[in-house]
């Protein structure tokens, strides 16, 4: 099962559940999806097959290539491109988009406005702020806000492989009195973190939870404030990245490696 399949397995299950509901969204956003094409992409020019239903106009997508195949039973012409994408490209168009139709249990039709919501929800930008934190906490959060938060913040945690090491969530307080609670990450590199506070925003904006009952912050693995934090919160894990096998390369002549035989023109 991918992991839009289990988001919309879940969410099937507890139909009533907001937060389930909004996980399925959330998996769709950052799928990469197969859309179905009316002819081979010309440059970066492309024209998806748009299908008439009594429900309005659908085009199709499909999270696993062997998906789309045996929805058409032939080759047909393709592009791969996060679902976010898609969405942000039909908006205004009045079609809507479909998903695993006929293939799959997690088929789901979204008519246009859900993919504008759906597109007005991923432009959410975290605030930038300036408070200086003068003590850390441990999270005083209760577990059914813990339910809603960790799975969405394990979902964004496997785009962000090696961008650091971990997160750290905590209780804060800060110079102007105010107390919440704050995810710190642990070394992640100055270029990775606006990109790393979007992805979190979007998590928080798909949990079901206000977004502004969390901030996001950044620590050297130095850092005095690191350090404390560490000794109070809770430690989140992120995932390695994926690290390819190296194959030793040795010169061979054309025709020599029986796996590859030599091309015939």
């Amino acid at each position: 099962m991918t992991p839009y399949d289990r988001a919309h397995a879940a969410s099937a299950a507890d139909p009533d559940n907001e937060a389930l509901r909004l996980a399925v969204y959330d998996r769709l956003a950052d799928a990469e999806l197969f859309l179905l094409l009316e002819s081979e992409p010309e440059g970066d020019d492309i024209t998806p097959q748009v299908f008439e239903t009594e429900d309005g106009d659908f085009v199709l997508a499909f999270d696993l290539e062997e998906r789309l195949a045996e929805f058409t039973g032939e080759p047909a012409p393709y592009a791969a491109l996060p679902g976010r994408v898609i969405a942000q490209h039909l908006v205004g168009e009045g079609v809507g988009l479909g998903v695993n139709l006929g293939v799959a249990d997690s088929a789901l039709l979204l008519p246009p406005e859900a993919l504008e919501w759906l597109t007005h929800a991923l432009t959410h930008t975290p605030e930038q702020t300036d408070a200086r934190p003068v003590a850390f906490d441990a999270p005083a959060l209760p577990p059914a806000i813990l339910g809603l938060l960790l799975p969405a913040f394990d979902a964004k945690f496997a785009q962000l492989a090696g961008l650091a090491s971990h997160a750290l969530l905590g209780g804060v307080t800060y110079d102007d009195g105010r107390r919440g609670h704050v995810l710190a990450f642990l070394g992640a590199p100055e270029a990775a973190r606006p990109g790393i506070a979007k992805a979190m925003a979007e998590a928080l904006a798909f949990s079901g939870l206000d977004a502004g009952e969390l901030d996001v912050t950044f620590f050297d693995e130095g850092d005095h404030a690191a350090a404390v934090l560490l000794d109070k919160a809770l430690v989140l894990h992120l995932p390695e990245p994926e690290v390819e096998e190296v194959q030793e390369l040795k010169p061979t002549m054309p025709g020599m490696d029986p796996s590859k035989p030599p091309i015939l023109r």
